[in-house]
């Protein structure tokens, strides 16, 4: 499924702790973006009868059926650089990624938007 850096779970940990509703990570990917999908993360306190739940260093983790085949292999990093602070997604099945990283593409849309624009900021 997805992984996710020591920083990353720690990053998530504290943002859990400071939500008193929220016991966990959803990680969800829709359509949209520059590049043909969209990451998306928002905390929740209960998962979904038909979602999958992964379990890293004490956190719980909620994809959903549509999400997780596009997740496959994923690594999420939090990180604090020059571009900014926040999550980033590291995807090997991605094809064409977003100048952000925020959207991504799995198929033969890679071409066209290889070139595109990133309107995000990271």
């Amino acid at each position: 499924m997805l992984v996710l850096t020591e920083k990353a779970i720690s990053a998530v940990k504290g943002l859990i702790s400071t939500t008193p509703e929220a016991t966990a990570l959803r990680v969800m990917v829709s359509g949209g973006g520059c590049s043909g999908y969209q990451y998306g993360m928002g905390l929740e306190a209960q998962a979904a009868a038909d979602d999958a739940i992964v379990a890293l260093d004490g956190l719980q983790i909620f994809v959903d059926p549509d999400s997780a085949p596009l997740l496959q292999g994923v690594v999420i990093d939090y990180v604090e650089d020059i571009s900014g602070v926040g999550f980033r997604f590291e995807n090997p099945n991605a094809k064409a990624t977003c100048g952000c990283g925020s959207s991504f593409s799995t198929g033969d849309e890679a071409a066209a938007a290889q070139g595109s624009a990133c309107g995000h900021r990271g």
